[in-house]
C-alpha cells in the first residue's frame, strides 16, 4: 500500500513544457485533462493513467492495435516501479454490501481487488461482487459526460442550469438515494439541505430491511456469529446476501473449524422457503412457505418467552422444539436472525434475543449498512404524483428496482426539475432531464462507517476515466461551495489520528461515531406483533423473491463476470427462472426448461422452469436483479424483472406474494437452461466425504473413508504399479488444503481467479454448450435419497429436501498426472515444485489431456473470446482490456488452459525472497482463490516447509479428515480436502427422510 497524495518531483516542471502539452493533448485528448475542473492541475495518477492508456492499451489490447509512442519519464515517481504492483487501501460499498479492500494497480490501472486484512469487520475476506467490481470501472456503458435531455454537455452548463432551477423550484426538493454510510457525504447533504429549506432526503434499499431497522431503534443490530453456539435463521440468508455476508461468513466459520483438542461446533437451524446459501450450510433445515415465516417466529417466541403459538407441519414443529431447547440452553451464546421484511416478525425476534441474553454478547455495535425507509419512499412517490415535489434528485434506480417503479416514472413527469446521479443512462436516468454522472468508487475519495465506531476510507486508484463527478461534490457545487472533496473528507477525519497512516491502513476503529442516526421507537407492541405473526398462512401457491449471490439486485447487471458466475445453488447463469419443487412440476406436467407464466400483484412474467430440490412445498421462487432494459449491452434483456411482483403493504415491501399467485404453462418452446452443473449427487462415489460431529468425537479416524489401493488379485496391487516416476521435491512443493467445513459455496474464489488469470467470458450459449472457462468451480452436491433402490436413476435423483455440500474443484496438480502422459507435444509437464504446468504456445489443442483428466478441470478455449465480435462483452474493447493482468498470458484460440495455482504469484514471491537472500515466508505467497475466501476455507502453501501451516494441517489431519478425491486411481493430487463434519444428531451421514 502506498500513500496517495504525492506529486512527482520533476513532473510538475515537465507538465509545463509546451512540447509535453502538445504531444499529450494530440495523442490523448479524451483521457488526460491537463487542468482539472477545480484548477488542481495534473496529478501523478493523471500521468499514470496516460501511461496506462497509451502504452498499456497498445500492448494489451491486441496485436492489431496501432502502436502509439509513450512519453518517457525524465524523473520516475518514487512510488512506481514498472511491472511492480502498487496496492491502495480502499472500501467497496454499493448500497447493500460493505467490504474493506486493497486495490492492486499496475502502471496506474486498477486490475484486482483483494481483501484488507486490517479490517476488523471483513477480516481480509471479499465477495464475488467486490471481486467483479474492478471490471465495472472499465465499462463503456458508463456515461462519458454530463447530459442534458440525453445530449452531451459540460459541468459548467449543468451546474448553472441546475442552480437556477433549484432556486426557483416550487414544492419539495427531494433527494432519493440508497443507504448512505458515508459521514462526509451526509455532511454534504446537510450543507445542501441548508441551502434549500424545503429539502427532503429519502433512502430506500432494493432488498429492504426497513422492518428490521424500525424494530431495533433505527439501526440493524450488530450480529456477532463468532460468539454464538446456537443460531436460528428465519428467512435470513446471512451467508449469501443478507445485510453483511462477508462479515457474517467469517464470524460463522470460526465456530465451524474443528480443533482436535476441543471438537466443538456451533449449530445452525434454518427455516426458509428457498434453498439459500445459509440453508444449504445449516445443520437442521425446515422448508416453509413465505406466509409461514412469521408463524415460525411466533411459534419460537411462544416456546422461549411464552404465550400461545401456532402449529406448523411436523418437520417444522420438530425443528422448532429442538431449536428452542438449544437456544435456552445456550443462554448468552444464542442468536436468532430474521430476514423477512415484516415488522411483527422483527419485533418478536428482538424480544427473543433480549430473552436469550444476546444483547451485549452475540449482538454488539449496530450496523449502518441498511437505512432504507419503505414508508418514506412510498409516501414520496405519492407526493410526486400529487404534484407536491418540485425537484427530484435521484442517485438510485427506482424505475427498475422498486415495485412502484411505474408510479415513480409518472411522478417524475410532475416535477419541474429531474436530475440523476447514476453512472449511466439507466431506466431512471433516461427519464430525467439532467444526468450528472457519479464517478466509480475506484475513482473516488470517500469514507464509510459500516458499524458504529468502525471507520473505513475510500481512496481512488485512478483519476476518473470519463468526465464524471462524485455525488457529494455535485451537491456541494449546487449549494454554492467549491470545496475540494478530498479536503472535505480529510476535514471530517480531523483529530482522529495521523492522516497518512489512516490512508495507508484504510480502516480505523474508534469508540466514537461520525454518522448521525436518528433513533426510532418501534410503532408496534409485542402483543400486536404476536397477533399479527400468528395469523393463518395462505393455502394456495406462494411466490418467494430472492437475491442471487452474484448478481444481487441488478445494479451490476452489465458486469459479465457476475452474469456468468454460476448461482451456488441452482448453478444457473445469465438468466432467472421459476424455481419449482419436483412434486409441483410433476403435478403440473412440467419439465425443466418449459415456460410458465407467473402472475402476482397485478404483474405477469413468463420464465422457464427450474426443478429445485429444497424449495418449500406449494411455493415457487424467482430471482430479482434481471430484466434490465438500460444497463448496457451485457445486462439488457437477460431474464425478466421480478421487482413488480414485490408485495406492498402496511408501508413495507415484502419480497414475496402470499396470495393470488397463479402459474400456468406458457405456449413457448422449451429451452435448455445455462447451467454449469446438471448432475446433483455424488452417485455413490467417494468424490466428497461427510460425517457427523458425533462420530468425530467418538473416533476421528473413522469419519473419512479411504479407498483401498491394494487388492488380493494379481501379483501386484494396483497401487503398487505406476506409469509415472516418483518426484523428489528438493526446494518447494506447493499444495492446497481445502476445509469443506469452512467452504460455504459463495464463489468469491471463482471471480477472484477470473480476475487474476484473465479467464474469458463465453456467454450464455457457450455455457449451454458446456464450454464455460472458469478455472475453479464450486461443485454443489445434494444428498441422495436413501429410500430408493440403488440404481443409476435413483442415485441421480436427490431427496425433495436434501442436505447440501460444496466442493471447490480446480486442477489437482497430480504427482501422477494422467494428462502429462498423453500430451503428444509436451504442452503439459510437471515442475520441480509439484505444479502441473501448461506451455500455451506449444499446445495444439488435441484435448487428449482433458479426456484423460478424471476431475474434468481443464478448459479448451474454442474461440479467441477477447477479439471475437460474437463475444462482445466488456473485455472486447480497448477500455475493457485495461483490466487484464499483464503477468498472465492471454491465451490464443485453440489451447487448453486450467488452474496454475497462480504460478505468477509464486514466482514473484520467490523473486522477492531471493532479493533479500532468504526463503519465502509461509503466508506471503497466496493464490487468488485463497486470498479472496471470506471463511479462509482454502489454505495454500509449501508442503516442503516443515513449519508451514499446510504441513502442520496435513500432519494433524493425516488419516482423520484429510482425503484426496478419487484416491483409488492413484494420481496422487497435491490438493487435499478435509471431510465435512455436520453438527447433526443422527449418526447417518447425509440421509434425509423422503
Amino acid at each position: 500500500m502506498q500513500e496517495t497524495i504525492k506529486y512527482w518531483k520533476g513532473y510538475e516542471e515537465l507538465e509545463q513544457s509546451p512540447e509535453f502539452v502538445r504531444q499529450a493533448q494530440n495523442e490523448f485528448p479524451d483521457f488526460l485533462p491537463l487542468n482539472g475542473e477545480n484548477g488542481e492541475g495534473t496529478s501523478r495518477r493523471d500521468f499514470l493513467k496516460l501511461m496506462g492508456f497509451g502504452l498499456g492499451a497498445a500492448t494489451l489490447a491486441s496485436c492489431e492495435a496501432p502502436v502509439r509512442n509513450a512519453i518517457p519519464w525524465l524523473n520516475k515517481p518514487e512510488t512506481l516501479e514498472p511491472t511492480i504492483a502498487n496496492y491502495y487501501a480502499s472500501s467497496y460499498f454499493t448500497g447493500n454490501e460493505y467490504v474493506a479492500v486493497l486495490v492492486k494497480s499496475r502502471d496506474g490501472r486498477p486490475i484486482k481487488i483483494e481483501g484488507n486484512p486490517l479490517s476488523a469487520i471483513t477480516k481480509g475476506g471479499t465477495s464475488a461482487k467486490a471481486q467483479a467490481s474492478v471490471l465495472g470501472l472499465y465499462d463503456e456503458a458508463r456515461a462519458h459526460n454530463p447530459l442534458v435531455k440525453g445530449k452531451d454537455s459540460d459541468w459548467k452548463t449543468v451546474d448553472g442550469e441546475i442552480r437556477q432551477r433549484l432556486a426557483s423550484a416550487s414544492g419539495t426538493v427531494a433527494l432519493v438515494t440508497g443507504t448512505i454510510i458515508s459521514p462526509s457525504t451526509k455532511r454534504a447533504i446537510a450543507e445542501f439541505a441548508g441551502r434549500y429549506p424545503n429539502f427532503r432526503h429519502v433512502m430506500y434499499d432494493a432488498n429492504s430491511a426497513s422492518a428490521l431497522v424500525k424494530a431495533n431503534g433505527g439501526a440493524v443490530p450488530g450480529y456477532e456469529f463468532a460468539k454464538a453456539d446456537v443460531v436460528v435463521s428465519v428467512g435470513a440468508d446471512f451467508l449469501g446476501t443478507w445485510i453483511s455476508p462477508v462479515e457474517y461468513a467469517w464470524h460463522w466459520a470460526q465456530k465451524r473449524k474443528l480443533k482436535r483438542e476441543n471438537p466443538q461446533m456451533s449449530r445452525l437451524f434454518a427455516f426458509e422457503s428457498i434453498m439459500s446459501l445459509t440453508g444449504a450450510n445449516a445443520d437442521v433445515r425446515a422448508a416453509v412457505k413465505p406466509s409461514q415465516l412469521p408463524q415460525v417466529v411466533a411459534a419460537l417466541y411462544a416456546r422461549i418467552v411464552g404465550g400461545a403459538g401456532v402449529t406448523l407441519d411436523k418437520t417444522a414443529e420438530a425443528a422448532l422444539d429442538k431449536a428452542a431447547e438449544e437456544l435456552k440452553a445456550a443462554q448468552g451464546r444464542a442468536l436468532v436472525v430474521c430476514g423477512t421484511n415484516d415488522l411483527a416478525s422483527q419485533t418478536l425476534v428482538a424480544e427473543i434475543n433480549r430473552a436469550l441474553g444476546a444483547n451485549g454478547t452475540t449482538i454488539g455495535a449496530p450496523s449502518y449498512v441498511r437505512q432504507g425507509d419503505d414508508a418514506a419512499m412510498l409516501d414520496l412517490i405519492q407526493q410526486m404524483n400529487a404534484g407536491r415535489v418540485g425537484a427530484v434528485l435521484v442517485a438510485a434506480n427506482p424505475v427498475y428496482d422498486h415495485p412502484q417503479g411505474k408510479q415513480f416514472a409518472e411522478g417524475l413527469k410532475q416535477a419541474g426539475l429531474t436530475v440523476s446521479f447514476n453512472d449511466r443512462s439507466d431506466e431512471t436516468a433516461a427519464l430525467c432531464e439532467f444526468l450528472a454522472p457519479d464517478a466509480h468508487y475506484l475513482e473516488s475519495w470517500n469514507d464509510f462507517e459500516p458499524k458504529k465506531g468502525f471507520l473505513s476510507l475510500q481512496q481512488p486508484g485512478i483519476t476518473p476515466l470519463f468526465n464524471t463527478r462524485q455525488l457529494p461534490e455535485s451537491l456541494l457545487r449546487w449549494a454554492g461551495s467549491n470545496a475540494n472533496y478530498y479536503e472535505y473528507v480529510k476535514a471530517t477525519w480531523k483529530g482522529l489520528g495521523n492522516w497518512d497512516q489512516i490512508v495507508h491502513d484504510g480502516v480505523l476503529q474508534t469508540g466514537a461515531s461520525l454518522l448521525t442516526i436518528t433513533p426510532q421507537a418501534n410503532p408496534m407492541s409485542v402483543s400486536a406483533a404476536l397477533s399479527a405473526a400468528s395469523a393463518s398462512a395462505g393455502s394456495g401457491i406462494e411466490l418467494a423473491l430472492y437475491e442471487k449471490v452474484g448478481l444481487g439486485t441488478g445494479a451490476d447487471a452489465n458486469n459479465p463476470w457476475l452474469q456468468e458466475m454460476p448461482d451456488p445453488i441452482t448453478k444457473g447463469t445469465w438468466e432467472n427462472y421459476v424455481a419449482m419443487p419436483r412434486p409441483m412440476a410433476v403435478e403440473m406436467k412440467l419439465e425443466q426448461g418449459d415456460f410458465v407464466t407467473v402472475s402476482a400483484n397485478g404483474t405477469t412474467l413468463t420464465l422457464p422452469v427450474l426443478v429445485q430440490p429444497g424449495q418449500a412445498t406449494g411455493s415457487v421462487a424467482v430471482a430479482i436483479g434481471y430484466g434490465r432494459t438500460a444497463a448496457g449491452k451485457v445486462g439488457d434483456k437477460m431474464g425478466a424483472n421480478a421487482f413488480p411482483l414485490v408485495t406492498v403493504g402496511d408501508g413495507q415491501l415484502m419480497l414475496a406474494a402470499t396470495s393470488g399467485v397463479k402459474i400456468a404453462k406458457a405456449d413457448q418452446k422449451r429451452i435448455e437452461l445455462a447451467q454449469t452443473q446438471t448432475h446433483h449427487t455424488i452417485m455413490d462415489r467417494l468424490v466428497i466425504q461427510e460425517s457427523t460431529l458425533e462420530k468425530y468425537r467418538e473416533n476421528p479416524r473413522e469419519v473419512t473413508e479411504y479407498e483401498k489401493l491394494a487388492t488380493s488379485e494379481g501379483p501386484k496391487a494396483p497401487g503398487e504399479v505406476s506409469l509415472w516416476q516418483d518426484y523428489e521435491y528438493k526446494n518447494h512443493h506447493w499444495g492446497m488444503v481445502i476445509d469443506l467445513n469452512s467452504c460455504i459455496g459463495c464463489s468469491a474464489c471463482t471471480i477472484a481467479c477470473q480476475a487474476e488469470n484473465n479467464v474469458p467470458v463465453v456467454g450464455r450459449q457457450e455455457v449451454v454448450n458446456r464450454r464455460e472457462m472458469h478455472w475453479i468451480r464450486i461443485d454443489r452436491y445434494y444428498s441422495e435419497n436413501p429410500h430408493k433402490p440403488k440404481d443409476y436413476d435413483a442415485m441421480e435423483t436427490p431427496a425433495d429436501q436434501p442436505m447440501v455440500v460444496f466442493q471447490p474443484l480446480m486442477c489437482q496438480h497430480c504427482n501422477h498426472a494422467p494428462c502429462e502422459t498423453v500430451c503428444p507435444v509436451l504442452a503439459t509437464t510437471h515442475s520441480t515444485e509439484g505444479l502441473n504446468q501448461m506451455t500455451y504456445n506449444r499446445c495444439v489443442g488435441t484435448k487428449y489431456c482433458a479426456n484423460n483428466c478424471p476431475y474434468k478441470v481443464r478448459r479448451f478455449n474454442w474461440f479467441s473470446y477477447n477479439d471475437n465480435e460474437k463475444f462482445d462483452f466488456n473485455q472486447n474493447n480497448d477500455l475493457g482490456k485495461m483490466v487484464l493482468n499483464p503477468d498472465v498470458t492471454v491465451r490464443a484460440r485453440g489451447v487448453m488452459e486450467k488452474c496454475s495455482m497462480c504460478v505468477q504469484r509464486i514466482q514473484l514471491g520467490k523473486l522477492d525472497a531471493k532479493k533479500e537472500k532468504r526463503r519465502p515466508v509461509d503466508g506471503e505467497i497466496v493464490t487468488a482463490c485463497a486470498q479472496s475466501c471470506p471463511t479462509e476455507a482454502i489454505l495454500f502453501g509449501d508442503m516442503a516447509d516443515p513449519n508451514s501451516r499446510i504441513t502442520k494441517a496435513l500432519k494433524e489431519q493425516h488419516r482423520e479428515r484429510a482425503f484426496h478425491v478419487l484416491e483409488a486411481i492413484n494420481v496422487q493430487p497435491n490438493v487435499t480436502y478435509l471431510t465435512k463434519i455436520r453438527n447433526v444428531e443422527t449418526a447417518k451421514t447425509a440421509e434425509v427422510p423422503a
